[in-house]
């Protein structure tokens, strides 16, 4: 029991013992780690200070040079603007003395003028005296020209008198009192000054026609002689032609459905008959005749024919032809040198391209009219700038014939208005509108359209007509012209540019002959439509037969 005790206590002690010892340990340590602690503290503390101390040296440099430079500056800004100052200074000493010179100068001239004003003052002042005494002298001219004019009066009145007695004593005589004969005799010169006046305005409207006529005609030479271009006749292709028959059945489809299908998308009628290798296609707008011709070409070399591909194809080739046509229409207003057209005027002179007139090809006929007119132009002497609207009024005469719209407007009232809703100036549209003699004509340009699409009409080789509408227009000359009365045979000839007429001599006069030739021209121009122009030449013939027996 006291063993145990023994040992608890021993323990106790012992714990108590290390409990101390390590406790002074423990601050020994603690101690040390703080003396450590604090040489490092002390170290940073010095380095920075030292940091700090060659910051603050640096600074100190750097405001140095800052101060210097600033210092420097102010010097050199002070002696600049002092020399400026001094510059400006020298200046206005100068000007002041070139102002001390220039008041000197006026002084001099305002002396000088008022030494001027007064000898004008002096040369007045003896003007005036004279004055009076020229004043004086015209007063006494004037009382004995008064004199005078009362003695010529007094003079007069007694010629009247004895006129009026000369005049009773002729009329006594000639038994005529002197109105009646005043007025015979200027009846008689008034009938001799018309009968001389008519034949003078006769003679010279005579020689101003032929003289004009000449002028005309060879205007028209030269004009149609520089322009002396080739022409070959150029028809809408309204056949296609196939390597066999056996791509027929390919084209019209099971129970008609692909040509039902390319009908409805090009527009135009596609007519498969018994022609061998051959399709009709027929329409009235050569676009689409023309859509339709090149999406069959492409059909049938691709092999695939079929709704949906025909759709397809027609869509494309459409896209492709509107392209083309732009494109057609710019290079042609830039080989005519035109500029300032509105894309769609542009997009109607690409159209023109596919349309054909009397088998004349359209563009190249505006594009002949266009350059006619500019020479035209040039050869009756117009400026440079009416030479230009005369070439643009010739492209686009027949702008009409191409519009889209659909209308029973004529295709020159149509073009007039398709040029003035797109910014054609009013030449333009005047020429365009009145090229068939639709409208008047309000300026030179009209005229020369109108001449130059008459001469590009009607040239040799220029346009053909098929047999049919050949015949008709022949038939139609020759009935116009037998519905007159006196009329006995009528013949067309040179192709439907002349018409003769044979009239009995016993009911149609010389006079009437001339009459008839012009009515029947006139005729001709309100009914009937023609390329170029028809000679009209009425003869008439009597003959006297009498027999010997």
């Amino acid at each position: 029991m006291d063993i145990g005790l023994l040992a608890i206590a021993g323990i106790v002690i012992g714990a108590i013992i290390g409990f101390v010892i390590g406790r002074a340990a423990l601050a020994k340590k603690r101690q040390a780690m703080i003396d450590e602690m604090n040489t490092k503290a002390d170290t940073e503390i010095k380095k920075a200070q030292n940091t700090a101390k060659s910051i603050v040296d640096k600074a100190d440099a750097k405001n140095e040079s800052i101060k210097q430079r600033k210092i420097q500056e102010a010097k050199e800004r002070f002696n600049s603007m002092r020399a400026k100052f001094e510059t400006e200074k020298a200046d206005k000493m100068v000007d002041v003395k070139n102002r001390d010179l220039e008041v000197r100068e006026l002084e001099k001239d305002l002396q000088s003028k008022q030494d001027k004003f007064k000898g004008q003052l002096k040369e007045l002042e003896n003007s005036n005296a004279d004055l009076d005494q020229r004043e004086s002298e015209t007063k006494s001219i004037r009382e004995n020209i008064e004199k005078q004019l009362k003695v010529v009066q007094r003079k007069k009145e007694e010629l009247e008198v004895a006129n009026e007695e000369r005049i009773k004593v002729l009329e006594n005589i000639a038994k005529l009192s002197e109105a009646d004969a005043k007025e015979q005799l200027l009846l008689a010169v008034k009938q001799k000054a018309e009968t001389e006046a008519m034949a003078l305005v006769k003679d010279t409207v005579t020689q101003a026609k032929a003289d004009a006529n000449k002028e005309a005609k060879k205007i028209i030479i030269q004009t149609i002689q520089r322009m002396a271009s080739e022409y070959t006749i150029e028809n809408t292709v309204s056949v296609f032609q196939l390597e066999s028959d056996e791509l027929k059945g390919q084209i019209i489809g099971r129970e008609g459905r692909n040509i039902r299908a390319l009908e409805a998308a090009t527009g135009a009628e596609i007519v498969v008959d018994d022609t061998p290798e051959a399709i009709v296609i027929s329409s009235f707008d050569p676009i689409r005749r023309e859509i339709a011709r090149l999406s069959l070409k492409k059909l049938v070399a691709d092999g695939r024919i079929h709704p949906a591909r025909i759709e397809e194809v027609v869509a494309k080739t459409r896209k492709q032809l509107d392209e083309q046509i732009v494109e057609i229409g710019e290079r042609t207003v830039i080989e005519l040198g035109i500029h300032g057209l509105t894309a769609y005027l542009v997009k109607m002179v690409g159209r023109m391209r596919f349309r054909s007139s009397y088998g004349q090809n359209l563009l190249k006929h505006s594009i002949e009219t266009a350059n006619l007119c500019a020479i035209m132009a040039a050869e009756l002497g117009l400026n440079p700038k009416q030479t230009k609207i005369a070439k643009r009024a010739g492209l686009l005469h027949d702008v009409g014939k191409v519009a889209e719209e659909e209308t029973e407007l004529s295709h020159a009232i149509l073009g007039m208005q398709i040029c003035e809703k797109h910014g054609e100036i009013g030449l333009v549209s005047n020429a365009v509108g009145a090229h068939h003699d639709e409208i008047e004509m309000t300026n030179i340009i009209s005229p020369i359209v109108q001449a130059c699409d008459a001469i590009s009409g009607a040239r040799p080789g220029a346009r053909r007509e098929i047999l049919e509408s050949y015949l008709k227009r022949i038939g139609e000359l020759e009935e116009l012209a037998m519905g007159h009365d006196g009329v006995q045979k009528a013949y067309a000839m040179q192709a439907g540019r002349e018409l003769r007429v044979i009239v009995e001599s016993e009911k149609v006069s010389d006079q009437y002959a001339d009459d008839l030739a012009f009515m029947i021209s006139q005729k001709i121009q309100d009914e009937m439509q023609y390329p170029g122009q028809i000679k009209v030449t009425v003869i008439r013939e009597k003959r006297a037969i009498q027999f010997a027996r």
